[in-house]
């Protein structure tokens, strides 16, 4: 697939998103709120495509996504990072220090990570260090979704919105990531 039609399809995705959680919750802050977590659920999928299918399969994921996969996520995470900064905004949540610590080093891991692999891809970085920052990058990440979902499972989390059933269906997709990843990396190493 294109950069360009990767990008397309996640702007359909984000406003199909959109328009159903609208479509459920009208033209309110709790839409607003339903609207965001959708939109997370957007980035979920895109995140578990690349975190199944790197580093062994990169060439699948290329075609699958587009060669510049990195850069795909890093637009559809950005997209639930506007949304998500509008509703804290509006709706006057107060932030926790900590949750917004990690998911500030969160970001910062997604929006470098397409300048790394364009720097791998040019020769600039090398691949050894490209592996290490790719391998850090997807369990870190994995790491915050994992404890995005945790705390709501365990009711540490109020106002957020969504069901608990949703939040146990969530978090046990993340753990199964995990569990799916393990095997290839251990499959990998044998070869």
């Amino acid at each position: 697939m294109s950069v360009r039609n990767a990008i397309i399809l996640i702007c359909v995705l984000e406003i199909l998103s959109a328009a159903l959680a609208i479509s459920h919750f009208g033209y309110t802050l709790e839409g607003l709120q339903a609207v965001t977590r959708y939109s997370g659920r957007v980035s979920l999928i895109v995140f578990s495509i690349l975190f199944i299918l790197l580093p062994v399969h990169e060439q699948r994921l290329s075609a699958f996504l587009s060669s510049k996969y990195f850069l795909v996520f890093a637009l559809t995470h950005g997209i639930h990072l506007v949304q998500l900064l509008v509703f804290v905004y509006l709706s006057g949540n107060e932030l926790i220090p900590i949750r917004l610590a990690g998911g500030f080093l969160a970001y910062a891991f997604i929006f470098a990570m397409p300048v790394i692999h364009h720097g791998n891809k040019t020769g600039k970085v090398s691949d050894q260090k490209f592996r290490w920052a790719q391998s850090v990058y997807l369990y870190y990440v994995w790491f915050i979704f994992f404890m995005s979902y945790l705390p709501r499972v365990q009711g540490k989390l109020t106002h957020i919105g969504g069901s608990y059933w949703e939040f146990v269906v969530l978090l046990c997709w993340v753990c199964m990531l995990l569990g799916m990843k393990l095997p290839a990396l251990v499959f990998q190493r044998r070869k």
